[in-house]
């Protein structure tokens, strides 16, 4: 299960599911708090016609999920044929106000006249332990209220002539025994059970007589707001405006946002577009308006892992704010970098990951290796971001924003890299690597640290600190001068990295990995054109791409993470693949590179979305869907190959 749809403004973050449902419901931050249970529970849509009842999602109804290619706006086509029925549903989180609207075009493709009535179901869970919720019916205004302390929840709906719901019903769901209020639906009829708390659920009834062939809409929404009287004054202006006038305003928005980077969209080529933009709105949906860029608000991996992905790891941040930076916005780059100033430790680190709301994110890293305290960290995350910020100063020349930074962020992170070095070595201490598994010496990490050491230097340059721009870059010549033992010479390839021992000798880690050879080539450790890449590249085409029915390629060798097919090296990612094509583009080898944007393209869902991993056997989506960073890198290429072609 993925989220064909993922739809926000910064503040609610609603995810659908594949056939339509609402199954991600995040408020009051993108990726926290999931207000759904997150386990397989969704909200449900049920028709009733001609004495026969069906929920959408018990497998005969034929459903395509997709949305618009110029606006966060889904596009969900519902068609059972037995019943001669036809949903069409227009959905958007409100740009302005935190609402999830729905727009339910509803057909009755038979030829008689027929009663037809539409049943939408909420279940959410605002208290974390599944208990002590309210919902009741407020019987003044017409709608539902579902709340707990400074969370409520308001659920309205009515027809295209104004004509409210008709029936309601409240009911307690996944406790005592009682599996929930929607199966009062199941008859056509609600019984109008006014209040319950506790675990529930809702469902409101739509009573339409259409004659055959004719259709009509049904507007439904959910307004998410920290009171009652707040979440009457949005739910009011929604009234007062229309649904309609809202729906207006969401493309409005979108078309809008999306101009920012229209001048250069068009220089890619055309057949990128469409999900370029596609692209850039997941990015979009993802980031808070505080600032914090969430991984991947797809809570469905929950059901066989041990957390969500939905925290702030601010690598992925970093390189999630990197085509929006190429493409010319400022907003979200600098709410992000302030976002990562203020989650910095005094010590000049950051680490592992954080919520949105910037507190520490769960962790698997240990603070002992061994015998020895460690950081629990990866060293490149600091780096990233800092490399980050010299794109973005680059692009933007926004001398006064970066140099605001100087002291809260620049400085700290920079004299932080600069001492984190072994005497032994002169290189990176150890670290967790990028793919949050192994402590060593990266050959990935030490190549991002040492141009975010350059980028630092260029800062001290630029905003008058000599003194630091000496330290740094000594610290980033120091690195690249030891950097010849992450290559491996017997195999003729850049390797995972190495432990340094209590004896001082070095443990390596050969693993092939493509980290290393995107490191070293896009943080200028080498050439394009060195012998130990050219060997690398070899190795990893030999050993790595297309080496399962599926295509593209793993992480690296025998990566074991949902592993799902053993006789294969891993399950192909999209970033590392993507990375692969990044690098023929810059070699000159453009057509290798759209190979693999072709292949990207053709593994995406119906909508565009990315997942994280592919399984190598059938090309289905693995891990979660989508994956921002997917994303990112699949507008990268797209720009990187523009910047290819205009150089020939």
């Amino acid at each position: 299960m993925g989220r064909p749809v993922m739809l926000g403004n910064g503040a609610l973050t609603v995810g659908l599911n594949e056939q339509g449902l609402v199954h991600d419901f995040y408020y009051p931050y993108v990726g926290l708090d999931n207000l759904t249970t997150a386990r397989s529970v969704h909200h449900k849509i049920g028709v009733w016609v001609d004495g026969m009842f069906s929920w959408v999602d018990d497998g005969s109804w034929d459903i395509s999920v997709d949305f618009e290619t110029d606006a966060l706006v889904s596009d969900i086509s519902m068609v059972n044929k037995e019943l001669q029925l036809e949903l069409h549903a227009v959905d958007f989180v409100d740009n302005q106000f935190n609402a999830f609207c729905r727009q339910i075009i509803v057909t009755n493709a038979s030829a008689a006249d027929r009663t037809i009535r539409v049943f939408m179901h909420q279940v959410f869970q605002i208290s974390r332990a599944g208990r002590a919720d309210t919902a009741l019916f407020i019987p003044e205004e017409n709608y539902l209220l579902d709340y707990k302390g400074r969370c409520c929840l308001l659920v309205y709906g009515e027809d295209a002539n104004g004509k409210v719901f008709d029936q309601f019903s409240v009911g307690n769901y996944g406790i005592e025994g009682k599996e929930g209020t929607y199966k009062d639906a199941e008859d056509g009829e609600l019984t109008g059970n006014a209040v319950e708390h506790g675990g529930v659920d809702s469902v409101i009834r739509f009573e339409l007589e259409l004659a055959g062939g004719t259709d009509v809409a049904v507007n439904y929404w959910v307004v998410a707001a920290d009171s009652q009287q707040s979440a009457e004054t949005i739910h009011h202006t929604i009234q007062k405006q229309g649904l309609s006038g809202r729906l207006d305003a969401a493309r409005d928005y979108w078309h809008d946002w999306l101009s920012t980077g229209a001048g250069r969209l068009q220089q890619i080529d055309k057949m990128y577009v469409p999900m370029v933009k596609k692209s850039l709105m997941v990015i979009k949906a993802h980031t808070d308006k505080r600032g914090g860029i969430i991984a991947s608000c797809d809570s469905s991996i929950y059901n066989y892992g041990r957390d969500y992905y939905s925290y702030v790891w601010p690598r992925d941040g970093a390189y999630a704010i990197w085509p929006l930076i190429r493409l010319g916005y400022t907003e979200e780059p600098k709410k992000f970098f302030e976002f990562c100033r203020d989650i910095l430790s005094p010590e000049g680190y950051l680490m592992h990951k954080f919520q949105p709301d910037k507190a520490i994110g769960s962790t698997w890293h240990p603070l002992l290796h061994g015998k020895h305290a460690e950081l629990a960290i990866q060293e490149d995350e600091t780096a990233s971001v800092l490399y980050m910020l010299g794109e973005y100063l680059g692009y933007t020349q926004d001398h006064d924003f970066v140099s605001s930074l100087y002291a809260t962020f620049i400085q700290p992170a920079a004299n932080f890299m600069a001492g984190f070095l072994d005497e032994q070595t002169n290189l990176p201490h150890a670290s967790y690597d990028l793919w949050e598994e192994k402590f060593l010496t990266h050959t990935y990490t030490a190549a991002v640290t040492y141009q975010a050491l350059l980028v630092a230097a260029e800062f001290a340059d630029k905003f008058e600190h000599p003194d630091d721009a000496v330290r740094w870059r000594e610290a980033a010549a120091v690195i690249t001068e030891n950097s010849a033992v992450f290559y491996d010479m017997e195999r003729g390839a850049y390797r995972k990295g190495y432990l340094l021992q209590e004896d001082g000798s070095l443990k390596y880690d050969n693993t092939l990995d493509i980290s290393s050879l995107y490191g070293v080539v896009m943080y200028g450790l080498k050439s394009l054109e060195a012998p130990e890449v050219v060997s690398t590249v070899k190795a990893i085409e030999a050993t790595l791409l297309d080496k399962s029915p599926s295509g593209g390629s793993p992480r690296y060798e025998h990566d074991v993470y949902f592993a799902v097919k053993p006789e294969f090296q891993g399950n192909p990612w999209f970033v590392t693949t993507l990375w692969l094509a990044q690098y023929y583009a810059k070699a000159g080898r453009s057509e290798d590179a759209r190979s693999i944007m072709g292949w990207t393209m053709d593994r995406a869902l119906q909508s565009g979305i990315l997942s994280e991993q592919i399984n190598p056997s059938d090309n289905s989506p693995l891990s979660v869907t989508p994956l921002v960073w997917s994303h990112a890198e699949f507008i990268n290429t797209a720009l990187d190959l523009t910047k290819d072609d205009a150089s020939k």
